[in-house]
């Protein structure tokens, strides 16, 4: 998906700047001083007749949106869908970012903003990710270098208050979260996707344990579970290191028994966690197997991340920090 903008400078992640490599001039729109498409007003259903009958005719049409948003979208992306026009939207409000850019689960091929929503484009063009050059659509999700944490000390934990992060995403198998007592090293905790006679499975939901503890972010950063909430972005992780970002639907307290244990990773760190003393709660082995955390031993060898330095309000710094 490219970012066109509307005025201002060009930065890092924007295709085409109007007024430079791209120009508006009435109805008509030129790349590079090429003639590519035509923009057409949307806002009513006349307009949105005028838009299908030129899928396939040009090569971009751009939308200028009314009152409706999202039905116009959706509209022309399905008359141009498999074909050679792409569709670019005229976005007026962060609000509709998301909304253009995932339509039908195609979204648009480009958004047209103003510098105020430039950042909130930026980040859902790397959510949909950019076609190569060779034409493949690389997945949305990054790499994260993942460790290996040997189970050093496991006891039983106390009664505190324990967090469920329910997500508005499905979670696959072998996919969860990164939590921990101390933000420079956290474990892989498994989602809820693992069927069972006893309970029916959550696959939208962690189990992320204590209240206090750390979880990583979308962006890197850390914050404590108790302070996560509807709409955040958490850093969902797989087995095999690709991350993608998620959106927080439900934080879910409540009182539970704990399970303490704690590991050692590559680098020496010493670190650990509380987790619910359920069966359903399951960490990642370093050999891709599931272990419910009722049934880990001293030794065992668990998939997590090492993070570094310390941080100060979920940010990495600099000076010496030690978490115990």
């Amino acid at each position: 998906m490219q970012i066109w903008l509307d005025s201002g400078e060009r930065t890092s992640g924007v295709d085409l700047v109007n007024g430079e490599d791209l120009q508006i001039d009435g109805d008509a729109i030129y790349i590079d001083d090429k003639q590519v498409g035509r923009r057409v007003d949307v806002s009513n259903s006349d307009g949105q007749a005028k838009a299908r009958s030129m899928a396939g005719s040009i090569e971009w049409i751009l939308l200028d949106l009314g009152e409706w948003k999202m039905i116009p979208i959706e509209n022309i992306i399905a008359a141009c869908d498999g074909g050679p026009t792409k569709v670019a939207a005229r976005i007026s409000s962060a609000e509709q970012v998301l909304g253009a850019a995932f339509a039908l689960q195609i979204g648009v091929d480009a958004l047209l903003v103003t510098p105020d929503i430039l950042s909130t484009a930026l980040i859902a063009k790397s959510q949909r990710g950019e076609r190569t050059k060779d034409g493949e659509m690389p997945s949305d999700s990054e790499d994260i270098s993942l460790s290996e944490l040997e189970v050093i000390e496991i006891k039983e934990g106390g009664v505190g208050d324990r967090i469920c992060v329910d997500l508005i995403d499905l979670l696959n198998e072998g996919e969860g979260m990164l939590v921990g007592s101390s933000s420079n090293s956290l474990v892989l905790v498994h989602g809820e996707t693992v069927e069972s006679e006893f309970v029916p499975t959550r696959p939208f939901r962690v189990n992320a344990g204590a209240v206090h503890s750390y979880v990583l972010m979308a962006d890197g950063s850390t914050s404590y579970l108790s302070e996560l909430k509807m709409g955040d972005e958490v850093m969902v992780v797989d087995q095999e290191s690709s991350s993608r970002s998620v959106t927080v639907g439900r934080v879910k307290i409540e009182k539970r028994p704990f399970i303490l244990f704690k590991w050692k990773d590559e680098k020496n760190n010493e670190s650990g966690t509380f987790l619910q003393q359920a069966e359903t709660v399951r960490l990642i082995t370093t050999t891709r197997g599931l272990v419910s955390i009722t049934n880990l031993k001293i030794g065992t060898k668990l998939l997590g991340w090492s993070g570094g330095g310390g941080r100060h309000v979920g940010q990495p710094i600099s000076a010496e920090v030690t978490e115990k």
